[in-house]
């Protein structure tokens, strides 16, 4: 009994260390008009894992382009393309993603999000603070203001929840092994 307890423990513990998060695209705003989609991408550590979730109205749709046309606005070289007011993609690879709205009008007024996604075991830097390996030039200003920190709405109850989950069901394993 108490290797099937152990077992499931180990099991449990392995399947929170990789499930990513769902990281909903704009916090409680969505994928909508309106929003700074820099400033909230700048607050967030997007990993390898993680999901993002774009809700959106019926005049709204998500293209993933590539940087060129992210940088026009352009949907001509779409890369995929998303309809039906919620769309989840996972992030499985490291590197840049760009995403607008093809909507007309919508992409040149801010309806755009570009991410860099890195490891899954990777530590994010913080905005405005330098990588360790790297110095800053020596004119460089310090930062007047200290970087917000993003909203608990910015992630996904979902994925609270099922941590909380597969935490509560470790500690009721590890307790069992020791009431055994």
């Amino acid at each position: 009994m108490v290797m099937k307890v152990a077992v499931v423990f180990v099991f449990l513990v392995a399947v929170r260390a990789v499930y990513g998060a769902d990281i909903v695209v704009g916090g409680d705003s969505g994928w909508s008009q309106g929003f700074d989609y820099d400033t909230w991408a700048a607050g967030q550590a997007f990993k390898v894992g993680d999901s993002l979730v774009f809700n959106y109205g019926g005049s709204h749709s998500v293209a993933e382009v590539n940087e060129a046309s992210y940088k026009a606005c352009s949907s001509t070289s779409v890369i995929r393309s998303h309809t039906g007011g919620s769309t989840s993609i996972p992030l499985s690879a490291t590197g840049p993603r760009y995403f607008l709205c093809p909507t007309l009008g919508h992409c040149s007024s801010g309806m755009k999000l570009q991410i860099n996604v890195v490891a899954a075991n990777a530590t994010p830097t913080p905005p405005g603070t330098t990588p360790p390996g790297n110095t800053p030039p020596a004119n460089t200003p310090p930062a007047d203001t200290p970087p917000s920190s993003p909203s608990p709405s910015a992630g996904s109850s979902a994925f609270i929840s099922l941590s909380q989950l597969i935490f509560g069901a470790s500690i009721a394993c590890f307790a069992a092994l020791f009431v055994l």
